[in-house]
């Protein structure tokens, strides 16, 4: 199986990315915040650190979440974090479902609204 992207940094070392699962439960949650009228844009960064995806209410905002993987942290205080519309850590964790629960709860207050 090919990770997504399928490229290397400067220097020869593979760069961090998202596998399809999480790619794929991150993209779910931005198709339905999108649905919900929550979300119009995302940018996805890969670097030999990290890998994150951002999503944006506004193409000229700031991003209005922020989910980053960072390996390096996997045996520590997890590997996955959420970041607010101002760069503050919301939530972070060992699982990505957990990370993404903030998140979750926005959106069903807001399809309830």
């Amino acid at each position: 199986m090919i990770s997504f992207p399928a490229a290397f940094v400067k220097g020869g070392a593979n760069q961090t990315s998202f596998t399809r699962e999480e790619l794929m439960r991150i993209l779910d949650l931005y198709g339905r915040m999108v649905a919900a009228g929550q979300w119009r844009d995302y940018a996805m960064d890969f670097d030999k650190d990290f890998a994150s995806f951002s999503a944006f209410r506004r193409t000229a905002e700031r991003p209005q979440a922020r989910i980053e993987k960072r390996p390096a942290l996997r045996n520590r205080q997890g590997m996955w974090a959420l970041f607010g519309e101002h760069g503050q850590m919301l939530k972070r964790g060992h699982e990505l479902a957990g990370v993404l629960a903030p998140v979750e709860r926005r959106l069903v207050k807001a399809v309830e609204d």
